[in-house]
């Protein structure tokens, strides 16, 4: 176990010395006592803002993924609003080593529907890659895993256990003309034609007790994290997207667990605050209609949004860098 000692701290050291922000929108940049904290690298990335809001094509992610620095690619990155998650999977591009992502995020974002590099979908996109042998879901308890949207989702993720999701509440799943794979994660009862999903939900469990059995399961040495604060209650997060269920404290008490237990070579996180902007009237129509019309920063004022996002923010560094 020496050789697991000296690479985590050469990443604590690492996370704490080196945070990054991609600055997409200027949500991190309000935040003063974080800047001040941490003294964060800043790329500037705001002439890319706009047009890789919600997704982007091949030409825009080849410019912004050649623009990374390699030797950043172990710093935890703050990347702006959760509009920009899919960009999660260019900093997962970064590394060639037998890869676990660990995401918390309220949505699932595993559509198998274009466009392809979206925050709707960059899960399944990040899936195709050999080296990633599993994706871990945390907290992913939003409408897009309901009756209503489930067939727009990669079940056969599920397969192999290569994808398990857990959410902290959610109600079984109706899935119609589609199979359903065993998984670890759910249970499956009836087949197709119709099939019903039951999800382990956190919140009827001693949520350290649960994890620790779910990320016992992982089998690779190194882990990518992944954060979208939307997964948060609205205490903790304030977001252009609703409000998540999961407490901080819990999440940050499962950061703890994964440090202690795996070598950590990634962090993203997203779920900042800033206002969605398009020149692209496909984008503005997809949101109109996806969009949920209660997202946590609604009709708040911007000092409050940002003190809250900035403390969260700060909480998050200090668990992965305690």
């Amino acid at each position: 176990m020496l050789y697991g000692i000296v690479i985590l701290k050469g990443i604590c050291d690492m996370l704490s010395n080196r945070a990054r922000i991609l600055n997409f929108d200027d949500s991190l940049i309000r935040q003063e006592m974080f800047l001040k904290k941490l003294d964060p690298e800043i790329v500037d990335f705001k002439r890319f803002g706009v047009e890789s809001r919600i997704w982007l094509d091949q030409q825009t992610a080849d410019e912004i993924y050649s623009a990374l620095d390699p030797g950043s690619r172990n710093c935890p990155t703050f990347v702006g609003s959760g509009d920009y998650h899919h960009l999660s999977s260019l900093l997962v591009r970064q590394f060639e080593e037998p890869l676990t992502l660990i995401v918390f995020d309220h949505h699932p974002d595993w559509d198998i529907l274009p466009p392809r590099l979206a925050c709707a979908s960059w899960i399944t996109h990040v899936l195709r890659r050999p080296n990633i042998k599993k994706v871990v879901l945390i907290g992913v308890s939003s409408e897009d895993i309901s009756t209503r949207i489930i067939n727009t989702g990669n079940l056969q993720a599920f397969a192999r256990d290569r994808l398990e999701i857990y959410p902290y509440r959610h109600r079984d799943t109706n899935v119609f003309f589609r199979q359903v794979p065993a998984n670890s994660s759910i249970t499956v009862k009836g087949r197709p034609p119709c099939s019903v999903i039951q999800w382990r939900e956190l919140f009827k469990e001693n949520i350290p007790e649960a994890f620790a059995g779910i990320i016992s399961r992982v089998d690779t040495r190194h882990v990518y994290i992944s954060i979208d604060k939307d997964c948060l209650k609205a205490g903790h997060a304030m977001t252009n997207w609703e409000e998540g269920f999961l407490e901080l404290k819990d999440m940050l008490r499962m950061l703890l667990m994964v440090k202690e237990r795996f070598d950590i070579i990634g962090v993203d996180i997203v779920g900042d605050y800033s206002k969605p902007v398009f020149n692209d009237v496909v984008k503005k129509m997809y949101m109109f209609f996806d969009r949920h019309r209660d997202y946590t920063a609604r009709d708040q004022p911007m000092e409050r949004i940002t003190a809250v996002n900035e403390r969260t923010n700060l909480e998050i560094i200090k668990a992965l860098t305690a």
